[in-house]
């Protein structure tokens, strides 16, 4: 079972930048997918940004060329780096891992908050 904590959430002004960490219990090396997702009140939670096993990258075109998802495998550590935040990027941030692709089991943080002000 992958514990995973989230940390780097905090109050920032409009264009400004975070970046986030999701600290996993163990390696990360031999997980298929990790990701990250956003949860605004009264709205679903929807992927960010998500990196497979061989680094290939997704992105929500909302944070296309703004947010950056990478893994550091050595410290066991996914980041996302938030640049030119909009008050839009508001919203609860919660690290995703799937170990594997089938059957598909997902792990997730309890999540940051980013607050962007206007």
């Amino acid at each position: 079972q992958v514990q995973l904590v989230e940390s780097g959430g905090g109050l920032v002004q409009f264009g400004g930048s975070l970046r986030l960490s999701c600290a996993a219990s163990g390696s990360i090396s031999n997980i298929y997918y990790m990701g990250w997702y956003r949860q605004a009140p009264g709205k679903q939670r929807d992927m960010v940004a998500t990196e497979s096993i061989t680094g290939r990258t997704n992105y929500a075109d909302s944070v296309k060329g703004r947010f950056t998802i990478s893994r550091d495998n050595a410290k066991n550590t996914m980041y996302l780096q938030m640049n030119n935040l909009k008050p839009e990027d508001t919203a609860v941030y919660y690290c995703n891992a799937r170990p594997v692709s089938f059957p598909a089991t997902d792990y997730w943080g309890q999540g940051t908050q980013v607050t962007v002000s206007s």
